[in-house]
């Protein structure tokens, strides 16, 4: 985009900003009027979603009490391999009474379990995929860090959500030299419609180690512990220097290791979350959250060396759990609007190019908005694109108001902090029922929203209401059912509308139908900005 940039504010042509504004407002004149949000009553929703996506032994302040307990043995379907050298008549001896030991010549591995127990369903099935997870809680964490003080007692909940995430990461990531990336096999998952609490397929864990590498999901491990070290810095510091020194670790590994995850573990983890993207974004994003959480200078010059060879200024217009491009240029710009890091403005002018990239209504827009007025990106949940690109927009209306600056977009056009937070509300709101259809796509939230969500626990029986097993094949009554689900998942938000702003309210339309942990993360940082300042 051919674009000058500068750090002082400009003249913006008045008219040109009218115009900008009325195509903004425009998709508005479609929709059926509606009364103002509750966006606190939709915070409060948007975090307790988070419960009912919990694996593993729930605490007893539960609230969504129709979730019980699940995948209690996670991790002991592979364990940690330990090296050991053992005598060789010992060796013998031992496998003469069929010992649990893999053998090479005199070189013995025993398999120790391993606890990975916790962490969070990511969507609407019943498996634990590293990747996502761990992006959402980096999401959760900046929500926190950038929006925790509108909270208000919400962020009581919203922190243990993080740290319901981190604890898992914790665990994933405590041998050396390894990160425990899934914990179940995905075809075999996909193959049954089971609760959670019922669960009898196969739970294989799959790891990448130095021999099998996955930068991309190493590196968004790392941003996730330094994002989260910042939320528990004052609030548990103990706590915090273990995820800070975690993440140094990992990031470590990530970058001396380099490799995609999806290339040591295609079959497991494509066509599910495979790295399309590559992951030299992801080693940038990690040394940048550690930047942030540390203040060290090896991250900072890793971020200035590696700029060019990780591509720092490609697809500046994506964020999401495979793309990091733009959250990383967002991210590092808040120092240089700051005015405490000149070297980064490279990354600045990407940050000011993707701001005008979405503006719609302009030259030279990069993406799409349906009819309605969302924003749409081809590839099935799409929700996913519209929260996380709408936080980039209102964290960095947030930065441009601290420093008292704009973007200019070219011809006569400024971005506003004023305009770019009413693109964000814009967003918001069409969640939230100000559409065609006049539907939240959030459950629990408004009149009218999704009932038969495409989510396995939400849609079979509760354990209270049935408590005998439903198993693999039986519960696909139950999936093909016309009916509502028994079980409302408070609070989650749905892959949404098509791009002419239709939905179908069926759980066989997964791309439309099915909530993800990495759509609700950064709406949360969203509803607490605008419950305070709505």
């Amino acid at each position: 985009m051919a674009r000058r940039v500068s750090s002082a504010p400009s003249a913006s042509s008045p008219v040109l900003c009218v115009v900008l504004l009325l195509t903004l407002l425009r998709p508005l004149q479609q929709v059926t009027a509606a009364a103002a949000h509750n966006y606190f009553d939709a915070l409060h929703k948007s975090i307790l979603f988070f419960e009912g996506q919990r694996s593993g032994k729930l605490p007893p302040d539960q609230r969504l009490r129709w979730r019980r307990d699940s995948a209690l043995q996670d991790g002991s379907a592979a364990g940690v391999r330990a090296p050991m050298r053992l005598h060789s008549t010992f060796h013998q001896i031992l496998l003469s009474f069929s010992f649990p030991i893999l053998v090479a010549s005199v070189n013995v591995t025993w398999e120790l379990q391993v606890d990975l127990t916790g962490g969070y369903y990511d969507a609407g099935d019943n498996v634990k995929f590293g990747f996502p997870m761990a992006f959402t809680t980096t999401m959760l964490a900046w929500s926190v860090i950038d929006f925790g003080r509108t909270m208000g007692p919400e962020l009581r909940n919203a922190v243990k959500a993080v740290k319901w995430a981190t604890d898992y990461l914790l665990k994933a990531t405590a041998v050396d030299g390894v990160v425990y990336v899934q914990v179940g096999d995905p075809h075999s998952d996909h193959n049954c419609w089971e609760r959670p609490e019922d669960m009898d397929t196969l739970r294989t864990v799959y790891r990448i180690d130095r021999t099998h590498p996955g930068s991309d999901v190493a590196g968004e491990t790392a941003a996730a512990l330094a994002a989260a070290s910042i939320v528990f810095r004052s609030r548990d510091p103990p706590y915090s220097r273990l995820l800070l020194q975690r993440a140094i670790s990992v990031f470590e590994f990530a970058d001396k290791y380099r490799g995609a995850y999806s290339s040591s573990l295609s079959g497991a983890v494509c066509p599910y979350y495979c790295d399309v993207n590559g992951f030299q974004d992801e080693l940038l994003w990690g040394a940048a959250w550690l930047h942030k959480a540390s203040l060290r200078r090896e991250y900072r010059e890793y971020i200035m060396r590696n700029e060019i060879a990780l591509h720092a200024g490609d697809t500046i217009n994506e964020f999401g759990w495979d793309n990091k491009h733009a959250g990383i240029n967002v991210l590092i710009s808040k120092e240089v609007l700051m005015g405490r890091a000149d070297y980064f403005m490279s990354f600045k002018n990407n940050a000011e190019d993707f701001i005008c990239a979405v503006l719609p209504g302009i030259p030279n827009t990069q993406v799409q908005y349906s009819p309605g007025g969302l924003i749409f990106k081809a590839g099935g949940s799409n929700m996913q694109h519209v929260t996380s690109l709408s936080f980039l927009i209102l964290a960095y209306s947030n930065y441009l108001s601290h420093s008292n600056k704009v973007v200019p977009c070219g011809g006569g056009v400024s971005a506003t902090p004023a305009l770019l937070r009413h693109l964000a509300k814009r967003q918001v709101d069409y969640i939230l029922g100000d559409n065609p259809l006049g539907m939240s796509y959030m459950v629990g939230y408004g009149r009218r929203y999704p009932t038969r969500i495409h989510h396995r626990a939400s849609s079979l029986p509760s354990v209270q209401a049935h408590p005998g097993r439903i198993g693999c094949k039986a519960g696909t009554i139950y999936y093909v059912s016309p009916e509502p689900n028994p079980n409302l998942l408070v609070g989650a938000v749905v892959g949404g509308p098509n791009v002419t702003d239709a939905f179908p309210d069926s759980r066989p339309y997964f791309q439309e139908t099915e909530p993800t942990t990495y759509i609700n993360a950064p709406l949360l940082g969203l509803l607490a900005y605008f419950s305070a300042h709505g």
